[in-house]
């Protein structure tokens, strides 16, 4: 995936019998999704345009150009919405794209290797961020994405610094983070 490129939202499910669908949407807020104009599939070859109508629990119900019942919405459940990245107004400070930060190296405050950030991840009890596991483990690692956690991101020196919560298991072994 070129990061020319940013994932904005996931179609989830038709929605309805006239081509709604629920959108799984990756903005800060859920309803700017039809903002940044047509999104684009993952190869970039098709647009559709968004009508956001509502949105609940994280989804966005929403109308898409040419999606008119729900056998067509039926047929694009898994749809990834990407938008050009320069239609993307620039992160703040404290701020990241997370397409910025998947693929940098996750390195511990004390030099440890812990992989590279490999996705994001919000199961309810906030964001975390999934890593490989680097050199002393295969499996990868869950951290949560909070100042504690991640006390630095350097996007511009390509890495991200980590300090694990004490008693992280890792491998099925509880290591020192």
């Amino acid at each position: 995936m070129s990061k020319d490129r940013v994932l904005l939202g996931v179609v989830a499910a038709p929605h309805g019998i006239r081509g709604a669908v629920r959108i799984k949407s990756f903005t800060e807020d859920p309803m700017s999704l039809g903002a940044y104009g047509p999104l684009s599939d993952e190869s970039g070859r098709k647009e559709y345009r968004v009508e956001p109508l509502s949105a609940a629990r994280g989804a966005v119900l929403a109308r898409i150009e040419g999606v008119a019942d729900r056998d067509a919405a039926e047929a694009i459940r898994g749809l990834r919405l990407y938008v050009e990245r320069e239609r993307l107004p620039e992160a703040g400070e404290r701020e990241w794209y997370e397409a910025d930060l998947i693929g940098l190296p996750a390195v511990g405050r004390d030099g440890r290797d812990w992989g590279k950030v490999m996705a994001f991840h919000d199961f309810g009890a906030g964001r975390t961020m999934e890593v490989s596991g680097g050199t002393a483990s295969r499996q990868s690692v869950m951290l949560p994405f909070t100042d504690e956690a991640v006390p630095e991101v350097d996007v511009e020196g390509g890495k991200v610094v980590v300090d694990p919560p004490a008693g992280l298991l890792v491998g099925g072994k509880e290591k020192e983070a």
